[in-house]
């Protein structure tokens, strides 16, 4: 064996010893540039998060302010209660996931085990009501009515219950004082969202895991304004979780209140009133069908003429808000949204869409007058009108002969409106338009249709006024299915026959602007839709002049200690485009619907000379379902506008109801004599509620409203 010479085996120790040194060296430099790193170039940041991680919040959510009638009367505001909460968080740290717990939890308190599992599982698209949409590192109410026996029994035996806690809680409360309801306009609370949390960072409104932020209604648009900032109080902690000190802590800063022009008073009445016509209409039969009215749902707006300030705004089907107060359970939130439970979260007044019938002649009647047409001239009101071989009927089939724009407005002529707007059509040039003027089409725009009002509440919809541009949109939309169902007629059945045909026209000339399309609109019929609150912005418009007031439901936000009054001040946003003889011309026919016309049965005895009635009544035809009722109203003082879907007609359905809002608001009895003991609100309230030192706003007294005096005839139907 040969010997390895000494020279080779100390050249191999050399490399190894220099590989060691070189990879220790490297090792050595990592690892200084990384402490350089940690230390000198991001030293701060991880000083500051390294003392974050020591300290331990502490959040105490603000009282959310009231939201207040016109009298300082509550409509929402708070009040404390037993709440029991679970930290899904200490529940997801457990071997069952907190299952255990939640059992024994809901035998304390006589719920369901399921449900009350349900209540912290995480909200998705896949998960059914209840669940949990808020944060999930946020306490989550189980339930707001525990009893004194059962907090207790929660809190001393704190070893079975970990995670849950029970504590007095301020939470919202819904009055509902004098038996109103106003669930769609004050809206209602759910817990703040991570996303929502993120989005908020950086605003002037920053949000906490414990906030409750508005969804709808007031709640949702002064929310910045009724929330407040909650109070965080920061305690710093050793690694143990021992506290060993208090830092930098900010106090909470209550909610300010909202004042709104809203009367309870009345709020209640118009709510009582609008259901009961529902009712009495469900009671009359149907000529057309010969089956009861469905009156499946309706609206009522009352307004301030001169200003656009909302008095009170019902809509029916309704809902108690209060459901929705420490979390809504599953039976809750199925009844409330379920297919079966006809949407009672949708606020009809503003989000209600329908064909607005003849109240829509007085747009019609301002674009005759715009385009040329004597407001005094005799046109003839026949039984029906025939173009083209189509025949459209007059209402009931009734003519009235030569009559002028007035006296059509008063028995609501449809004969003579067809005939004007045939004629424009004509003019405009009929199926093949050059330059057309579109007079009745443009002054629908112009009354404010086809937008929103501007009222203060969220998610209002837009109406549609169905115009050359919308009818062109339309048929690029639609043409496609239309030109495949033209051949689907089934000649056994009528109907098949009907939609079929229909399909044909459509495929064919839809995009055409055709002389029944313009007819149909004239009445308020066809492709037109509006909202009640938007036709109660035009009539408030007629009556004072020809101001289109953006409608306001707030009225005032009054900071927490009284000192800060941010008033909310009428705005417009348009005028009618009328001058003042056809103002004038179209006042003195609407007072003539209610003393001469079709509403002069529904006034009868009204005191005309010292309290001046206008109206217009309505009847829409939708095919596939009975007549909507539209009944809209004024005084100097006050307008109202109510429909019905599927209610019937509009005197006949919403007539009584509107008439006993009037009288409880002049103090009008059922024989037209006035009682100003009685009326609630003679004049429409101009200023705030006291406010006093402390910050607290006076409360005048309030009393569910006493039942209308009704004539013999109604009580008997």
């Amino acid at each position: 064996m040969s010997k390895i010479p000494e020279t080779g085996r100390t050249s191999r120790v050399t490399i190894r010893l220099v590989t060691i040194q070189i990879l220790v060296f490297s090792l050595l430099l990592t690892l200084g540039g990384r402490l350089w790193y940690l230390q000198i170039r991001n030293g701060d940041q991880y000083t500051a998060e390294a003392a974050d991680n020591h300290i331990q919040q502490v959040v105490a959510p603000a009282t959310r302010g009231s939201i207040l009638d016109a009298r300082g009367v509550p409509l929402a505001d708070n009040e404390t209660r037993l709440v029991v909460s679970a930290s899904r968080t200490d529940l997801m740290k457990m071997r069952d996931r907190g299952k255990a717990v939640l059992t024994r939890l809901a035998g304390v308190l006589g719920l369901p085990a399921d449900e009350v599992a349900a209540k912290v599982r995480l909200c998705d698209a896949k998960t059914p009501k209840p669940c949990w949409a808020g944060s999930p590192y946020q306490p989550i109410p189980i339930t707001d009515e525990a009893t004194t026996q059962q907090a207790l029994q929660i809190r001393e035996r704190a070893e079975d219950f970990p995670g849950i806690t029970a504590e007095p809680t301020a939470v919202r409360r819904y009055a509902g004082p004098g038996e109103s309801n106003t669930a769609q306009v004050l809206g209602y609370l759910s817990p703040v969202t991570d996303d929502e949390i993120m989005k908020a960072k950086n605003s002037r409104s920053p949000l906490l895991r414990s906030d409750q932020i508005g969804r709808s209604g007031l709640e949702r648009q002064y929310d910045t304004e009724l929330r407040g900032k909650a109070g965080v109080t920061r305690y710093e902690v050793d690694n143990l979780g021992r506290v060993i000190g208090k830092a930098k802590s900010d106090k909470a800063v209550p909610g300010a209140n909202v004042v709104t022009s809203i009367d309870a008073r009345v709020q209640a009445i118009a709510e009582r009133e609008l259901d009961q016509a529902m009712k009495d209409a469900r009671k009359e039969i149907d000529r057309n069908t010969g089956v009861p009215y469905k009156a499946d749902a309706g609206a009522v707006v009352v307004m301030e003429s001169k200003t656009g300030r909302v008095v009170a705004m019902a809509s029916n089907p309704t809902y108690d808000p209060n459901a929705w107060v420490g979390g809504i359970s599953g039976k809750d939130y199925k009844a409330l949204t379920g297919k079966d439970s006809n949407y009672p979260l949708l606020n009809r007044a503003i989000q209600g869409q329908a064909a607005p019938g003849s109240v829509f002649k007085v747009i019609s009647a301002t674009a005759a007058v715009n385009a040329g047409y004597s407001f005094t001239d005799n046109y003839n009101c026949s039984s029906s009108y025939s173009i083209g071989g189509q025949v459209f009927k007059n209402f009931e089939s009734k003519g009235y002969g030569p009559i002028n724009l007035g006296r059509a407005l008063e028995v609501s002529c449809d004969t003579v409106f067809y005939d004007l707007a045939y004629r424009q059509w004509q003019k405009d040039g009929g199926n093949n338009p050059k330059n057309p003027k579109d007079w009745f089409y443009r002054t629908a725009h112009e009354f404010g249709l086809g937008k929103e009002t501007g009222i203060d509440l969220p998610n209002e919809v837009r109406g549609r006024v169905p115009d050359r541009e919308w009818k062109k949109s339309y048929w690029e939309a639609n043409k496609d299915v239309w030109c495949k169902e033209k051949d689907k007629g089934d000649k056994g059945k009528a109907e098949d026959d009907y939609a079929a045909k229909i399909a044909k026209e459509n495929c064919e000339s839809g995009m055409r602007m055709r002389a029944g399309d313009s007819v149909n609109y004239s009445i308020g019929q066809g492709d037109t839709l509006v909202t009640p609150v938007q036709m109660a912005t035009i009539y408030s418009a007629i009556s004072n002049g020809g101001t289109l007031y953006n409608p306001t439901v707030g009225k005032a936000v009054v900071s927490p200690d009284g000192k800060n009054v941010r008033q909310i001040p009428p705005q417009s946003h348009g005028k009618l485009p009328f001058n003042g003889k056809t103002r004038d011309q179209l006042d003195a026919a609407l007072a003539g619907v209610a003393t001469n016309g079709s509403a002069a049965w529904r006034f009868e005895g009204w005191p005309q000379k010292e309290i001046p009635m206008h109206a217009k009544t309505g009847t829409a035809e939708v095919y596939g379902k009975q007549t909507t009722s539209w009944f809209a109203t004024y005084t100097q003082d006050y307008t109202i506008v109510m429909t019905i879907s599927q209610g019937g007609t509009g005197s006949g359905a919403s007539g009584p109801a509107v008439r006993n809002i009037y009288n409880a608001l002049y103090g009008v009895d059922e024989k037209g004599k006035i009682d100003g003991k009685k009326a609630l609100l003679p004049h429409p309230e101009q200023k705030l509620p006291r406010i006093e030192k402390d910050g607290t706003i006076e409360a005048q007294k309030i009393e569910p409203p006493a039942p209308p005096a009704r004539k013999e005839e109604e009580k008997q139907q």
